[in-house]
């Protein structure tokens, strides 16, 4: 029998409508989609390229986060990398920098407590590692800080066997040598933070005694980053004028004006800025920035940093110690051969005798 008409056209509208709904789901699902694809046109099917200055910072505490944001604002790397082993606080980190990438030329800012997320960089910087605790010896510290990088520089070095290491975690002379050991690679490419730092103290308290920048202050202190650092008063010039030609026991017990005192303030700032706030990181950052930007600008910089030292100025340990260097594009290339007096010698040997006293009886490496 034939189908009444209101029926067929009823049958038919609904249908359409369900082949309309079908089409505008489509249609929409399509758009969401083929957003991207509509809006950008593309060239090439290349995927884009492994990152040419990619950075990786191990430790996420106070002095890491100041490295990383020092690297961030001179514009250093085209991919930055956090690792540490406290996910909610790397987790935190990474996103409050993403937050601002607005306002930073880095395209990629990345975290992972896998070591995975740092393959392929260029510079890694260690700032991981345990405290002091009240009571301890500096050896147990070291020896406890020996068995967290035995969980960290092989990862490093599985993942970006290139790499230049910098190393920036207390003490950092001692723990540049246990990162050399641990990591099989060229002294040239295992770098410590070392006296850059002290270093740059050093030429801020000379500055501002004389009311001049730092820049126009030239010196260095050398040694271990630490107490039993190296002043080289015979060095310090002002636009080339060596100070002591001006004054010749400038920086000696004998000098009425007690520059001597500059280098105990050196000596003693950490623990001064540790006292005020808890913790010294921003002179660190900017200091381990300028390094990055050294190497990876291939800029042939002079830096105080901790390198291999064994068979200069009469040392014949093992040992690493802060000495003018070269800094490029491979690493630390060069060490200048500085022209020091007897006394400043003499004390480079013992600052690298304290530092063998330690080395000498660490295990597992």
């Amino acid at each position: 029998d034939a189908l009444p008409i209101w029926h067929i056209v009823s049958t038919l509208h609904q249908e359409s409508r369900a082949s309309s709904c079908s089409t505008n789901s489509s249609a929409l699902h399509c758009t969401m989609a083929n957003l991207k694809q509509k809006l950008i046109c593309p060239v090439t099917d290349e995927k884009c390229c492994i990152p040419t200055n990619k950075v990786t910072v191990v430790g996420v505490g106070q002095v890491g986060m100041a490295c990383a944001v020092s690297i961030l604002l001179r514009e250093l790397t085209d991919e930055l990398a956090l690792i540490d082993i406290m996910e909610d606080r790397l987790r935190g980190e990474m996103l409050d920098l993403q937050h601002g990438s607005l306002f930073l030329k880095t395209p990629v800012i990345v975290s992972d407590k896998d070591y995975a997320v740092s393959a392929n960089s260029r510079i890694v910087i260690i700032t991981g590692g345990v405290r002091q605790q009240e009571g301890e010896s500096r050896l147990n510290l070291v020896q406890r800080n020996v068995n967290v990088f035995k969980q960290i520089v092989p990862q490093v070095v599985k993942y970006s066997p290139n790499c230049i290491i910098i190393v920036v975690s207390n003490p950092v002379d001692v723990l540049t040598y246990v990162t050399w050991k641990l990591s099989g690679l060229p002294k040239h490419r295992v770098i410590g933070s070392g006296t850059n730092l002290d270093t740059a103290r050093f030429r801020h308290l000379m500055a501002e005694k004389l009311g001049l920048h730092p820049s126009c202050c030239n010196g260095y202190v050398l040694g271990e980053h630490g107490d039993s650092s190296v002043a080289v008063w015979s060095g310090v010039n002002v636009a080339g004028l060596p100070l002591q030609s001006l004054s010749p026991e400038f920086g000696s017990d004998k000098d009425s004006e007690n520059w001597k005192e500059v280098h105990k303030l050196v000596v003693d700032s950490a623990y001064e800025v540790i006292r005020l706030k808890g913790y010294t990181n921003w002179a660190i950052g900017f200091s381990v920035a300028d390094l990055s930007e050294s190497i990876l600008k291939n800029l042939c910089k002079i830096h105080p940093v901790s390198t291999m030292v064994k068979g200069m100025y009469g040392i014949e340990d093992e040992v690493f110690l802060s000495l003018p260097c070269v800094l490029n594009n491979q690493g630390l290339t060069s060490v200048i051969n500085q022209k020091l007096k007897d006394e400043e010698v003499a004390q480079l040997k013992k600052s690298a005798d304290t530092l063998w006293a330690i080395q000498k009886d660490l295990k597992d490496l």
